[in-house]
């Protein structure tokens, strides 16, 4: 039995777009609507089938729908939420996609009154945005992290569950705040990191652009990687999620300063004890799936 027969997806970009493409794959009689702000995207859309009915407004993509999923940064949760307050169904359940989760929760909740709703997160994507960049596989074998709040409808969050497991996802569940710590470890920290490297190399006045280019190895070409993720959405993350990752970038920052004195007095043993523990997490994150061991992370070159 299907979790879902209408499902409305709000904003195509490269999450929404694959959840459309992973529905159509898996539950081919669900019917999807879908919105995009971006009347190019909502173009794109159309010429890519992604669904059933493309809207001109985000209401009209609701009438109907017994599940929304809010793909927009997380910083337009809020007024997204608000945009279909009249149109949504008092029985459909709303999620999201957001990569911080406590303050969208509350947005959420302040802008739908007795709407239920069953925050998500898929742990999933790519540097790549846009429609054309989603592909049905992404959220296979991924975790997606649901975060309902305490009083949630349980056979809601079931339904949630299952949506996910049937494109692929595996589910788990989470207390809002302690996600954003973990994310903000795993995740929002790291791209803070890359940013910061890319935007490092590009201001050095004594290696050219064209030098940081040309000799780039695999450590910093995998950062450039990173560093190339939609920047909107990166901006909310951190805007949103700011009191975890200050509190993990001071973490960070400690960390940092040790391994600054180990090099300088030359303490090996401490740097040996450091990358022997990071090791055996990189070998830890294969064994579980998460990457693939094969060399340069398997890329494929022609």
């Amino acid at each position: 039995m299907l979790p879902f027969a209408r499902v409305a997806i709000l904003g195509l970009g490269l999450i929404g777009s694959s959840i459309a493409r992973a529905v159509r794959q898996s539950m081919p009689t669900v019917h999807l609507s879908g919105y995009d702000a971006d009347p190019a995207v909502r173009a794109r859309a159309v010429e890519l089938d992604l669904v059933d009915e493309l809207t001109d407004t985000p209401g009209a993509a609701v009438m109907d729908a017994d599940f929304v999923i809010l793909c927009v940064p997380v910083g337009a949760m809020g007024a997204v939420a608000a945009s279909i307050a009249a149109d949504l169904p008092a029985d459909a359940i709303v999620s999201d996609v957001g990569s911080s989760k406590a303050g969208v929760a509350k947005a959420l909740a302040e802008a739908l009154p007795g709407i239920a709703i069953v925050p998500a997160h898929p742990v999933a994507g790519t540097e790549n945005s846009g429609p054309d960049a989603g592909f049905a596989s992404l959220f296979n074998g991924r975790w997606c992290i649901l975060t309902p709040a305490g009083d949630a409808d349980p056979a809601a969050v079931m339904r949630v569950s299952t949506f996910w497991e049937r494109i692929g996802a595996r589910v788990d569940i989470m207390d809002a705040a302690h996600h954003d710590l973990v994310l903000a470890v795993t995740s929002h920290l790291p791209h803070l990191i890359a940013y910061t490297i890319v935007g490092t190399a590009s201001d050095l006045e004594e290696v050219t652009q064209h030098e940081v280019i040309k000799y780039s190895a695999g450590g910093f070409r995998d950062f450039t990687r990173i560093a190339a993720s939609d920047p909107t959405m990166w901006r909310d993350v951190f805007l949103a999620n700011k009191g975890a990752v200050l509190e993990m970038l001071q973490r960070f920052s400690e960390d940092l300063t040790a391994l600054q004195r180990a090099i300088r007095w030359g303490d090996g043993d401490a740097l040996f004890d450091l990358f022997t523990r990071t090791r055996a997490i990189r070998r830890s994150i294969i064994e579980q799936g998460q990457d693939d061991a094969r060399p340069d992370f398997g890329r494929v070159h022609d």
